[in-house]
């Protein structure tokens, strides 16, 4: 019996990158300082500094990940926002109570306190426009890698990529959008205490 090979479904082409010119750049480089900024906020545990650069309406999403046939990638790999289960689907209301609650120092999972160290690479912006209230966004795309130390023994390494939409907002950066990408389909910590 031979089996019969199907076409693979075809990929969506991606919308237009902005040109990368000198706007670009610039534009980028304070992207970038932010996300680095940001990475420090939270590795130091500064949360309510980091809680500031939030939007009032920020989506911040972590869909749950599935090994999918070929060619079912685009449609089936992740999970779906405001569809399906996730890992997260918040906003800053909830994300400023999972902060508070670590800052009582009775957090059964974070007690003691994580150590954690964060790499944001690969920054892109891939849109550049503005907002229905005249306010200037950018979608920009980045990798990240957090390495978590518990205790004496347990060590995790979380691999991803992140979606984000920054927002001006009286003239500094805010995050309004994120969708966190883990490389995992089996979640291998014990927990998901900290913040993408």
């Amino acid at each position: 019996m031979t089996e019969t090979l199907t076409e693979p479904t075809a990929v969506a082409s991606p919308p237009p990158r902005p040109p990368r010119d000198a706007r670009y750049y610039e534009l980028k480089r304070e992207i970038e300082e932010f996300l680095y900024d940001e990475a420090e906020m939270l590795d130091q545990r500064r949360f309510r500094e980091w809680l500031d650069t939030l939007t009032e309406d920020l989506v911040y999403f972590m869909p749950m990940m599935f090994n999918v046939k070929f060619g079912q990638h685009e449609t089936r790999e992740k999970t779906r926002y405001e569809k399906d289960m996730s890992w997260f689907n918040e906003g800053k209301w909830t994300l400023t109570k999972r902060a508070e609650q670590i800052l009582t120092g009775v957090h059964w999972a974070e007690e003691p306190l994580s150590r954690l160290c964060r790499l944001v690479t690969n920054v892109q912006l891939t849109a550049i426009g503005e907002n229905a209230a005249g306010q200037q966004e950018v979608s920009v795309l980045s990798g990240f890698l957090i390495y978590q130390n518990r205790c004496e023994h347990e060590e995790y390494y979380f691999a991803g990529k992140r979606s984000d939409v920054l927002r001006r907002v009286d003239g500094r950066w805010q995050l309004a959008r994120r969708e966190i990408r883990l490389g995992q389909n089996v979640l291998l910590a014990k927990n998901l205490t900290m913040f993408f």
